[in-house]
């Protein structure tokens, strides 16, 4: 009942105190937290709240809208702000506030991105998949020949059945595309990995379980709990380095799968979320994801 009064006044109190601000020190919030503000990800942080809570509508659709130029953004945040973009003075802030909003709009970029990829279905009569999918069976198994497109061989590198194309509903062809990325860029490691999943005793289905583990890389990607991996390391948010996310993820899970030593499969669903917990604790506290395995 309250929280939409306590909001309002929030709102109103913050509005006050950005007037003040900028009657003392004669310049906007985005200036302040450009020049206090050391390191990188925490200043395009404050970037993006200050401009995702600005009364200013256009301003507020530089945070969430495609095909942003950054330069033209640049240009109309320094109208809006009564800021002079071509002065000496001002060219750090202009340098500082381009960097940022080339992180924030990059992310934007590579959610819908993603989401193209996943919203795209396996098609078996669809050659570039099929390539697809044949060069995961040969990457994990190069000595062991595939009989023949349907077959229960499939199960052997952990799909569910004789054909692969009905596991890959869920989450698309980025399903697959990041199994093969995987696979492809760590060759030995994935190996190691098909190789634990066989274990007697604590085995799991490898090609479910990445299945699994791209959706919650992609729940990781949408709900922006990767931001911090991306605002706060030297690397772009490209769908290569999201994939090497999602590899971080594959690595890191085996490992924990192993470390619970699961009496059986039926508690995967379990560990699936004390895994995901722990990732979501290491984004808050370490920012960045690293595998020392894959560096």
């Amino acid at each position: 009942m309250f929280a939409p009064i306590v909001k309002y006044l929030l709102s109103v109190i913050n509005g006050i105190m950005k007037s003040i601000y900028r009657w003392l020190t004669g310049t906007c919030e985005l200036q302040r937290i450009c020049k206090s503000c050391n390191e990188t990800g925490d200043r395009t942080t404050a970037v993006e709240k200050s401009l995702g809570t600005s009364k200013t509508e256009s301003l507020r659709k530089i945070t969430t809208s495609l095909g942003i130029n950054v330069n033209d953004a640049v240009q109309h945040i320094a109208v809006v702000k009564k800021i002079n973009h071509e002065s000496s003075i001002n060219s750090e802030f202009i340098c500082s506030l381009s960097k940022c909003l080339v992180q924030i709009c990059t992310y934007s970029q590579l959610k819908d991105h993603v989401e193209t990829i996943r919203s795209t279905t396996y098609d078996s009569n669809n050659k570039q998949h099929e390539t697809m999918l044949m060069k995961l069976w040969d990457l994990l198994c190069p000595d062991n020949q595939l009989e023949q497109r349907i077959s229960p061989q499939w199960t052997e590198i952990g799909f569910q059945g004789s054909n692969p194309e009905t596991d890959f509903r869920g989450m698309g062809l980025l399903g697959l595309e990041q199994l093969v990325y995987f696979t492809e860029n760590y060759t030995q490691v994935a190996r190691k990995i098909l190789s634990h999943s066989h274990h007697p005793t604590y085995g799991y289905s490898m090609a479910i379980v990445g299945i699994h583990l791209t959706n919650m890389a992609y729940s990781l990607l949408v709900s922006n709990a990767l931001k911090p991996h991306f605002y706060y390391s030297n690397v772009s948010a490209t769908l290569d380095e999201f994939h090497k996310v999602y590899c971080y993820l594959i690595v890191e899970f085996d490992s924990f799968w192993r470390s619970e030593k699961p009496e059986n499969i039926l508690i995967f669903n379990e560990i699936k979320e004390k895994f995901r917990l722990k990732t979501l604790q290491k984004l808050k506290t370490l920012r960045v994801l690293r595998s020392f395995e894959l560096m």
